[in-house]
């Protein structure tokens, strides 16, 4: 009799909380010939059985110790003296925890099976370095080479410690000589623009020969994990190795980008000469100009100008010459006395004024490099011959697209595809090649020179004691509290300037990355990743910064195309009306 009755599955798993049906398999027509009697020890940790013939669900309780437990069936046939018991069935039931990842699923199957051996997903690997590293090492390098850390080390050298280079001996002299003769007039700001000159000089084209001063083998380390378990000395020669193979021979010499090497070989009847040469017809193709380009990209002075740096000077100037700027003018108290430095530097500042830049200018080049522009009463509307107008579109898809991939590559099961990536950065790399005319040289090194000054001098302690800030907040640069408070002051924005200035620092060497590689020749989906891997904390530190600055999420569809300006405009809009 009892080979009549079966039942599926004598061993069963459960979750804290969950249910369990269990089933007895009766010969047809005889489900009401017996009587079924279910047991199982679950009860005594607070379970229940609810059961119904030959069906029965144990309800297991949230709060349960996990193990094993047992059920049992007993399948009786008559009544009073003549019940007796046909057939008995009994069996298990395992309590756990939830399978919570793939993997733990993959190691409970390996325990089922007896398998002593453990399945562990890791996430995939990043593509071995290929030689276009080097330019990265190299724009990490040049860009924190010209950081303002290192610029106000520079003038800290000049006017107050010993001097490293010659250069800087010869500048520390004529300040030297400005503060025996007690100078009056634009001479301290003048000496002030010569240093930052030779600062910008000194640090912004490539030095091949020392592409590690900036950067130590220990960031390459946490930036690529290929080079995990490596030494600093592996490090250096790895690197070394893809500078050489990166840098092609465009002659005997000297070396040169790749991106350098495919525009020189459309002006080929154009002759090659070294600064100090002077050829018979002055025609010709400087070679530091494509062998050791000034790696700057005006995106910087564009944030840092949105930040209000450049309005914060101005309003400084006009209160130094006694202009009001508004009725209730929040800066009237303000007077820089004419015994310390910066009361003569300011005095040279506006005196030199006619030789700055134009916010007007400015903003006409933003246009022409980024399809991009600036709003307010100063800014008249912009009529643009040639405007980079499908730009910002295009790089926002590339940061979108990055937050995929990142997504994609912290996923163990996914490997992440890299070639919408590559797709994209020939997009972008193409649009800015196009703007890359007429002031794309002067303009960006003008606008950085003037910048850093500004920057410098609200640096200044004067400055801080005029203006004051709050003390107590982490600034990791020291001209940002005083942008901050002239904030605060005139209502401009509730933004803090730290985020603009992330947004032009990490928007720079994103952009040349993508500028000086020779992206519209390369097929290999690896160099793609390679990008994204080697970028990944300025790639999301801009993408915080333009929420945290605009309040639009990069990572969301649909991609955003609307100009910065714009968002900022309304945010500016908001808090005035507050």
């Amino acid at each position: 009799m009892n080979g009549e009755f079966s039942t599926e599955d004598k061993v069963k798993r459960a979750y804290p909380g969950s249910r369990i049906r269990l089933r007895i398999n009766v010969p047809p027509g005889k489900e009401g010939e017996f009587q079924y009697r279910w047991s199982s020890n679950i009860t005594d940790a607070g379970g229940k059985i609810e059961a119904d013939g030959p069906e029965a669900v144990i309800h297991i309780p949230k709060e349960i110790e996990l193990g094993e437990y047992t059920w049992n069936v007993e399948i009786r046939s008559g009544e009073g003296e003549s019940e007796r018991i046909v057939s008995t069935f009994d069996g298990s039931v395992y309590v756990e925890q939830p399978i919570t990842s793939i993997t733990d699923a993959a190691n409970r199957i390996a325990d089922r099976l007896g398998s002593p051996s453990f399945v562990t997903l890791e996430p995939s690997q990043p593509p071995e370095p290929t030689p276009v590293i080097a330019l990265f090492v190299i724009i990490r390098n040049r860009t924190k080479a010209i950081s303002f850390r290192n610029y106000n080390d520079f003038m800290t050298r000049i006017m107050c410690n010993k001097s490293e280079t010659e250069k800087e001996g010869e500048l520390k002299e004529e300040y030297k000589r400005l503060l025996e003769g007690g100078h009056y007039g634009p001479h301290a700001y003048e000496l002030l623009k010569k240093a930052t000159e030779c600062f910008l000089m000194q640090e912004c084209g490539v030095v091949y020969d020392d592409i590690l001063r900036y950067t130590s083998a220990d960031e390459q380390r946490q930036r690529i994990r290929w080079f995990k378990g490596k030494t600093d000395k592996e490090i250096e020669d790895e690197i070394e190795k893809k500078r050489e193979e990166y840098l092609d021979a465009l002659s005997d010499e000297f070396q040169g980008f790749p991106y350098f090497k495919r525009i020189r070989s459309q002006l080929r009847g154009i002759p090659l000469k070294d600064h100090r040469d002077f050829p018979r017809e002055c025609y010709g193709i400087l070679k530091t100009r494509i062998s050791e380009p000034c790696l700057l990209e005006l995106i910087w002075s564009y944030w840092h100008e949105e930040g209000m740096l450049v309005q914060t000077l101005n309003a400084i100037s006009l209160r130094f010459q006694n202009r009001r700027a508004s009725l209730k003018d929040p800066l009237a108290n303000l007077d820089i006395d004419p015994l310390r430095p910066l009361n003569n530097i300011l005095w040279g500042y506006i005196q030199d004024e006619q030789h700055r830049l134009t916010i007007v200018r400015r903003a006409y080049e933003y246009d022409h490099h980024y399809g991009i522009t600036l709003y307010g009463k100063a800014v008249p509307k912009i009529r643009s011959v040639d405007s980079r107008s499908r730009f910002i579109e295009a790089f926002h898809n590339l940061l979108y697209l990055c937050s995929v991939y990142y997504r994609e590559a912290s996923d163990t099961t996914v490997r992440p595809d890299g070639f919408p990536l590559l797709n994209a950065l020939k997009e972008v790399h193409l649009l800015l090649a196009e703007g890359a005319h007429n002031q794309y040289g002067d303009l960006p090194w003008t606008a950085r020179v003037e910048m850093l000054m500004q920057e410098w001098i609200m640096a200044r302690p004067e400055m801080r004691d005029f203006l004051g800030g709050r003390i107590m907040v982490p600034y990791p640069e020291p001209w940002m509290a005083q942008v901050d408070t002239m904030n605060r002051l005139q209502g401009w924005t509730d933004t803090t300037v730290r985020h603009f200035r992330d947004l032009g620092v990490f928007g720079e060497q994103i952009l040349l990355s993508v500028r000086y590689a020779d992206w519209s020749n390369v097929n290999n989906e690896s160099d793609a990743r390679l990008w994204a891997e080697y970028w990944r904390q300025e790639i999301q530190g801009y993408i915080h910064a333009y929420r945290a600055v605009t309040g639009v999420d990069l990572t969301a569809e649909p991609v955003d195309s609307t100009m910065p300006s714009v968002h900022l405009k309304r945010r500016l809009t908001a808090v005035a009306s507050k």
